[in-house]
Formats: C-alpha cells, structure tokens, sequence
C-alpha cells in the first residue's frame, strides 16, 4: 500500500472536496491511499508552504505562492508530468485566470481546482420582504448602507484584495511598475472610497473575514443584514441544508458606471518536491482536476470547481440557485495578482496596514508610503 498525505484548508469546500475525490480514486486504485489533513484560512493564507514540503505530498495552495515555490523548489512542476492535450484542455477550460495563476517561468506549479473571487452575497426572503430589489449602482449601496443592511468583508486580507479593485475602478491597474503599485493620485482615490464605504456601511468596524460575513447572513439570528459586499463566493451557501437560510450571489453594484474588477482566489493542487511518490501523487492531482471529476464529484461534495464544464452545468446551478452561471462574468474578468518570490510578504503585511487607515488614526500619505515601501522590500527576494 502506497499512501500520500495531503493539506488542504478547513472548509467544506477545501476539505471534503478532496476527501470524496481521494475515497473514489482509492476505490479505483486500491494499492494507494490518500490521507487529507487541514488547516484554518488564516494559516492557509500566511503558513510558509515550503514549511509543509517535509510533511505531505500533495499540498492545496494559493497562487501568490508560486514564484517562491519555484524560486526554492518547493514544488515539482507538474506540467512536466502531464501530456500536452490534458495541459491544453486545462489552459482552455479553467474559469478566469485561474489556470495563468499558477504558471511561472513557463511552467505549471499546481493544477487549479478550485476557483472563486469576490461577488454579491443577499438573503432572498429578506431582500423580498424590502421589496425585492437589489442596489445597481455605488450611490444605491451607500443608501443601503446608511440603512445599516449591508455587511463589509474587510478583513486584513480582504482589505487588501478590496484595494486592489478599487485601484482598477479608478482607472489604474494595480503593479504595472515595478517602482509603484499605482500613482499617489489614484491610491488616494482607492483609500478614500474605502474610507467612506467602511464609515457608512461598517461602523462598528468588524472586519468580517467572507465565511465569517456568510455565516452571518445566512443565519436564523440574522433580521437585518440583507447583503454582503465582497465576500468571495461560496456556492455551498446556496445549497439547501448548508445553513439556516439560502444566500444567492451575483454582480456587485457599478461604480462610476463601470462593473467592478474583484481579485481572483481559489486554490490549486501542488506536489511536494520532497514526495517519494511522484507517479501516483500526478495521476491522483490529474483525476481531482479532470473536467469530468470537476463537473461531478468534486462540486457534489462541496467543493467549488475551476473547470469551466463544472461552471455550465445545468444540474450544478439548479442546486445551487445559479450560482455558478450568476457569478461567472465576475471571475472572468478577475485581476490576478502578481506572483513574484516575495509578493507573500507584501501581501500579508499590507492589509493591515490599509485597515489602520481604514478603522485607525494613520493618514492617506502615511499610509501610502508604508505600503510603497512593503512593496520596495518584498521584492528584493525576487532578486
């Protein structure tokens, strides 16, 4: 008996995912054996993934990782083992960018399997019950706000990921330079959009983390809160038995105008360099991300596919009040963030830096520079 353990992170989504996906391919490979372990979304988000390459085979990581999982080996390139028409199929049909995530120096460190990015979140029977009718434009969230119904996803990370949107709303892409993250003109504008939308919609400053802001929503207690603004979409909230009441999600009010670019997430299945079962830890990561496995299993057990077929499934959005065919467009047009060796430890010291403007003292420029700097010092790993 073969066995391989693997990490992955503590959600329904993340972990039974690959449970049921280990269960049946054992079924069908009885000499191997696949053990899943997990983790908070917290350690998923910060743990160093080349803290685990001693540990597990098989690893369930973010993109940001990539450049310095390449860096340091921490990875075996899985495009390497694949052929060209799974690889083709993959570059093809993964929703969004969530394929490009995960590719650096002209090789592939993960296979995605997971796909997600920040959308609408509402309660249908109490968006009903106020009329039926959400907000379609910045100004209407705002009133909706004032009202005190709407729920911010401002977490430290989420912060950040939010920034990042507003950048682009604001007509900027965010590290077009290697010098700047974005002009002091535009960061200014991105802050104070913040600023406001936090003073009229999150007062109390609980900076919700999206499962957190979720569960909120969608629970019996809940009389108030209609919607959710950011959260990264979880398609098992519209799933009937998950939680006390059913979430739908879909497009985010406009902003001057124009849709509203989110930053793209979901996770991929990478292989650790220090495996001693490389063939086997490749056919088990090819069957978890194959387009037939997506479709099926792996979303009836929870989990939120990257394959495009899972996405356009018909049986998939009736259970889950469309969600998949509502929140598409969304990920599609989802920024993807850079993924130098280096770009981790920006990531996890600027969010907090943005909400201690955000729900702190620090000011607009303060701000600015310390994030400016940040970026200066993540990429001297690169180097």
């Amino acid at each position: 008996m073969t066995t391989l353990k693997g990490m992955t992170w503590n959600h329904t989504r993340g972990f039974l995912s690959v449970v049921a996906t280990a269960q049946r391919y054992q079924e069908i490979h009885p000499e191997v054996e696949i053990i899943w372990e997990k983790r908070s979304l917290k350690h998923f988000g910060e743990f160093p993934v080349h803290r685990l390459m001693d540990d597990y085979d098989l690893m369930v990581i973010d993109h940001p990782y990539v450049g310095y999982a390449a860096k340091h080996s921490v990875f075996y390139p899985i495009s390497d083992y694949l052929d060209r028409a799974y690889l083709e199929d993959q570059s093809k049909h993964t929703v969004g960018a969530s394929y490009r995530s995960y590719e650096w120096n002209d090789k592939l460190w993960a296979l995605p399997i997971d796909a997600a990015t920040p959308v609408g979140a509402w309660r249908p029977d109490l968006l009903s019950a106020k009329g039926g009718s959400l907000p379609q434009s910045w100004e209407e969230l705002l009133e909706w706000c004032d009202q005190g119904i709407v729920d911010v996803v401002m977490e430290d990370i989420n912060a950040l990921m939010n920034w990042y949107g507003f950048i682009q709303v604001w007509g900027e892409t965010p590290f077009n330079s290697t010098s700047l993250i974005c002009s002091e003109e535009v960061a200014i504008r991105a802050l104070s959009s913040m600023k406001e939308l936090v003073k009229r919609g999150d007062p109390e400053g609980r900076r919700h983390n999206p499962i957190e802001s979720l569960n909120l929503l969608s629970s019996h207690a809940n009389k108030k809160k209609i919607y959710s603004l950011f959260p990264y979409g979880y398609s098992n909230y519209s799933k009937r038995g998950y939680a006390d009441h059913l979430l739908e999600f879909g497009e985010l009010p406009t902003f001057l105008g124009k849709p509203f670019k989110t930053t793209i997430g979901g996770t991929g299945i990478a292989i650790s360099a220090k495996t001693k079962h490389l063939k086997e830890a490749v056919d088990y990561s090819r069957y978890t991300a194959s387009s037939e496995i997506q479709r099926t299993l792996f979303t009836d057990a929870g989990g939120q596919p990257a394959h495009r077929q899972a996405w356009t499934d018909q049986e998939n959005n009736r259970l889950s009040l469309d969600y998949f065919n509502r929140t598409l467009p969304i990920l599609d047009r989802a920024f993807l963030r850079p993924r130098y060796a280096g770009y981790d430890q920006f990531q996890e010291h600027a969010g907090p830096v943005i909400n201690q403007f955000l729900y702190g003292s620090a000011n607009e420029k303060e701000t600015i520079q310390e994030l400016e700097s940040l970026y200066q010092s993540s990429q001297k790993e690169a180097l």
